[in-house]
């Protein structure tokens, strides 16, 4: 999955895929996961945050079932 870079003190990269619904997020520490259900607004909300970090702790985090990945 393509993932585009974002300016954050947390998140490094954000990749979605429409299709299947699946978010997927680096982590500055290098830590990928994909998170599943994810609507894409979530995905767009995320991307155009002030703050992707604190959106991704409100709208994402124990929101959508997870898994780490590579």
């Amino acid at each position: 999955m393509v993932r585009d870079h974002v300016v954050s003190s947390c998140l490094r990269s954000v990749g979605y895929d429409a299709g299947a619904h699946v978010l997927e997020i680096e982590f500055v520490s290098s830590a990928v996961y994909r998170y599943t259900g994810v609507p894409r607004h979530v995905h767009r909300e995320l991307l155009g945050a002030s703050s992707p970090g604190g959106y991704f702790n409100r709208a994402i985090r124990g929101r959508y079932e997870y898994r780490r990945v590579g």
